[in-house]
């Protein structure tokens, strides 16, 4: 049976009042919540689990597919290789071609996170640095490759760059958690010795 024009005027009052209602009772609850400040930058931020920051690359999976820079919608993402690469079923890591590139340009990222889920190898992920200045735009091209050659996997803030004793405790942390790999799951996991021999490998015809 089809509804009269009346009920339908009434059904809809009722919708508008209630969804209203329900908005409300969420904004209610947060606005008499209590605030809580953080001491930042000498207590860490809170990120959220999804935060998307600047990229961790694992470039010794990467098989340089391409298919992060086709679904980034800025076109920010920069490959170069000498050769073609595939992954190793054995060891879990890229072998092949040389990656000669791997850079992203920051200016232009939306940090959508569309470059991670096509990822093969789930080589390239959202990171947790909240820090996302720079001075100018070349210094936000970030080469992956580059610090690959350092042991690293994404960039360091630069005020974290700064000598241990001068940053606080948490970020002295954060940036071992880095070095150690601790985002990392792979079959590499627990050596990092040998993760940074295979990011050599992935980058340099001499390693």
């Amino acid at each position: 049976m089809e509804n009269s024009p009346v009920r339908d005027y009434f059904h809809n009052i009722y919708q508008t009042m209630r969804t209203i209602l329900i908005g409300m009772r969420i904004s209610l609850k947060y606005c008499f919540a209590k605030t809580i400040t953080l001491q930042y930058p000498d207590v860490a931020p809170a990120l959220q689990p999804r935060y998307r920051g600047f990229h961790f690359f694992e470039v010794e999976k990467c098989i340089a597919c391409d298919l992060c820079a086709k679904a980034c919608p800025v076109d920010c993402i920069y490959i170069e290789k000498t050769g073609p690469r595939k992954i190793d079923k054995v060891t879990g890591v890229a072998t092949g071609g040389l990656m000669t590139r791997y850079a992203i340009d920051y200016a232009k990222c939306m940090f959508c996170a569309l470059c991670v889920d096509p990822c093969p190898t789930e080589c390239i992920h959202m990171g947790n640095i909240h820090d996302l200045s720079g001075y100018d735009r070349e210094s936000m091209i970030v080469e992956f490759t580059d610090l690959a050659k350092k042991g690293m996997q994404t960039p360091q803030p630069l005020w974290m760059t700064k000598p241990d004793a001068e940053v606080p405790d948490w970020a002295r942390q954060r940036k071992q958690e880095w070095l150690d790999f601790a985002h990392s799951r792979d079959k590499l996991t627990g050596d990092d010795g040998r993760r940074r021999d295979e990011m050599m490998k992935a980058i340099d015809p001499k390693a």
